[in-house]
């Protein structure tokens, strides 16, 4: 169930300091449960009806309908399941996998949209979860090529090869977040942070023009215990990692974040990598290829990109910055350490 609240601000994880306005001190919230994860919608500097977070978390909802394979009648499943050549999509749902495609091509396959298959088979986070042998897994890495898929714009479709499926979720938050974005922008709700599952997109600055202060998440400890924050203006701030979503058989943690080229979980000294950039989406795919390129190349990947900065985490509780990260981060637990990459 969603609650909404509407509060005066006093000591909160996100502060805001306050202004002129007699709206100032305002903040209300919103929460609902889509794309399989906790939504939370912030604005600030003005009431915000139920009606109005109604017609935001449509939009959520609308986007989810079309691209979750889970979702029997999603376009996405419509794809997986298509024996036809081409298949008409929405835009919403072409821009999505155009992205992802893009990071597809840009990791050389390190972050695959196509990768289904293989996310189908582990089940990690579901009740079907099990370790697969290993026939079981060269069959799904057969499957995995993003190659075989075929956006044809002029007719806004998809052409696919078969037996290959899409899986969008390691980037439809991030787009769904930007679309989210631009509503509020467009309906008079600029000062707003949405939180999708720990996804956060920030909408503006502060009503009184101040930056944001976001806790960026330990990852060897329980939800909601910070490292430390980052002071951000309107920027994207997302994390992948391995300490939310897993699974434990016979005393090994196998994590969420699979390798299309082996078939396994990720193997490399890294247990989250965060990611700021201007937009979400980009956050989304960026946050994946770094943690799956490793510390080394993961940072000089992102030290390349401009407007990208990147937090390492490493299993040894060190954390690396990359050049501009240096600026904004603020270590708040000392059992962690700021280190050089060498």
């Amino acid at each position: 169930m969603k609650k909404r609240v509407l509060i005066i601000i006093g000591l909160v994880a996100i502060l805001l300091c306050g202004c002129s306005s007699r709206y100032a001190n305002i903040k209300v919230t919103d929460h609902t449960y889509l794309l399989g994860t906790l939504v939370k919608i912030t604005i600030y500097g003005r009431d915000v009806s139920d009606e109005e977070f109604q017609e935001i978390f449509k939009i959520i909802s609308d986007i989810e309908d079309k691209v979750s394979k889970n979702i029997p009648d999603s376009e996405i499943s419509m794809i997986n399941n298509s024996k036809s050549d081409e298949v008409k999509i929405s835009s919403d749902t072409y821009n999505i996998i155009e992205k992802g495609l893009y990071y597809s091509t840009l990791s050389q396959g390190k972050f695959d949209i196509t990768i289904a298959p293989l996310v189908d088979l582990w089940g990690i986070g579901s009740e079907n979860a099990h370790v697969p042998n290993n026939e079981e897994i060269m069959e799904a890495l057969n499957r995995i090529n993003y190659n075989r898929i075929n956006l044809i714009k002029k007719n806004q479709s998809i052409g696919i090869v078969e037996d290959t499926k899409i899986d969008l979720g390691g980037i439809a938050k991030g787009y769904v977040a930007d679309k989210v974005s631009s509503y509020l922008k467009d309906n008079n709700m600029g000062h707003a942070v949405i939180n999708l599952g720990g996804n956060i997109l920030t909408v503006g600055k502060k009503p009184n023009g101040d930056s944001w202060k976001i806790g960026i998440q330990n990852p060897l400890d329980n939800r909601g215990k910070e490292l430390g924050i980052v002071t951000i203006g309107e920027k994207s701030v997302v994390t992948s990692g391995i300490y939310e979503r897993y699974l434990e058989e016979d005393g090994v943690k196998y994590h969420h974040i699979l390798n299309p080229f082996t078939g396994y979980p990720i193997e490399n000294d890294l247990v989250s990598v965060t990611i700021i950039s201007d937009h979400s989406v980009d956050g989304d795919g960026l946050s994946t290829v770094a943690f799956s390129q490793g510390l080394k190349e993961g940072y000089s990947f992102v030290e390349d990109i401009d407007n990208v900065e990147a937090i390492f985490i490493t299993k040894y509780n060190e954390v690396y910055l990359t050049t501009g990260a240096k600026d904004i981060f603020e270590l708040r637990n000392y059992k962690f350490k700021i280190k050089e990459l060498e």
